[in-house]
């Protein structure tokens, strides 16, 4: 007889390492299995040909992971110049377009046209929706989508190696960008037709890095309690914000919805700007807003701050 898992009301951000082959769904879907958790979610999805940084939320931290959606992205790729991809990656069907002679200065001169504000257009194998169903459902079926550009920004772009049509390049770019159509791009601005992913890795999110991350293996490897010091806190997603802390009358009143006043707030704050909101014991409490007259409205608690 099965024995039945026993699903535990944990809470806390893991930053995991997803290996290839498998979309952050799946990913998220194992983690979860093995903290035994009840609720988990994911931040920043990677495509299964992806690796890299997949910031995975648990319990009262899944209430917070759309801050890290428009956060600032760093990636490593390698790219195959002279060929296109059906996919704009090594998955699709690959088309030789034209060859590559050029040096690395060469390269990176003509680069410099990426940094800053550039228009792109969602591919269409992307998790874009239209009419509620995601791009690539429709490019599976070989039907083409009209797609919007859209702006985005490219803060760095080196060129780490180029060996023949083989380029290795890093990326510091803002959410929404897609770096298989940026790879396309190089191809087109180099003068050989375009280019493809041949891999992709995640290296941070905002101030969380790879560095920090741990694989399914490792803590498959690990007993329950070792796993569980893996786990950052949750106002780890809310690192920006400032912090506010408020006497137990305070939230008490915060805690069942209501609004209070804090004169020592008034004029320090821009109107509705968004705090962190934690108790004399620096225990966290959840996401406020407070206006410039000093008023601290309740938006998204902790699960110990509504009880």
């Amino acid at each position: 007889m099965r024995t039945k898992l026993i699903k535990r009301n944990i809470s806390g951000v893991l930053l995991l390492n997803k290996p290839i082959g498998i979309s952050s769904h799946q990913a998220l879907q194992i983690a979860k299995r093995i903290f035994y958790a009840s609720k988990a979610g994911h931040t920043g999805t990677l495509d299964p040909m992806a690796t890299g940084l997949l910031p995975v939320c648990f319990g009262d931290a899944t209430k917070f992971t759309s801050f890290l959606l428009g956060a600032d992205k760093t990636y490593k790729a390698t790219l195959k110049l002279g060929y296109i991809s059906s996919t704009g990656d090594a998955d699709g069907v690959i088309s030789f377009v034209g060859g590559v002679n050029l040096t690395q200065q060469q390269v990176e001169l003509k680069l410099q046209s990426l940094i800053g504000k550039i228009m792109q257009t969602p591919p269409m194998y992307s998790a874009v929706k239209h009419q509620g169903k995601p791009l690539y459902t429709y490019a599976r079926k070989g039907i083409e989508i009209e797609r919007q550009p859209r702006e985005v920004s490219i803060y760095d772009l080196q060129v780490e190696k180029l060996e023949g049509n083989k380029m290795g390049i890093t990326v510091k770019c803002s959410t929404g960008t897609y770096i298989r159509t940026l790879a396309e791009n190089i191809g087109r601005i180099l003068g050989c037709g375009g280019a493809y992913l041949t891999s992709l890795c995640r290296k941070t999110i905002d101030n969380l890095d790879l560095l920090d991350a741990y694989t399914l293996d490792m803590l498959e490897s690990m007993s329950p309690s070792q796993r569980d010091t893996c786990l950052s806190p949750t106002d780890t997603l809310l690192h920006n914000l400032p912090a506010v802390f408020v006497d137990s009358v305070a939230f008490k009143l915060l805690s069942h919805g209501q609004i209070v006043t804090d004169l020592a707030l008034a004029d320090k704050f821009p109107e509705m700007e968004k705090i962190r909101l934690y108790d004399q014991e620096k225990q966290f409490l959840g996401l406020g807003e407070v206006t410039t007259c000093g008023k601290i409205i309740p938006k998204r608690l902790m699960a110990i701050a509504s009880t």
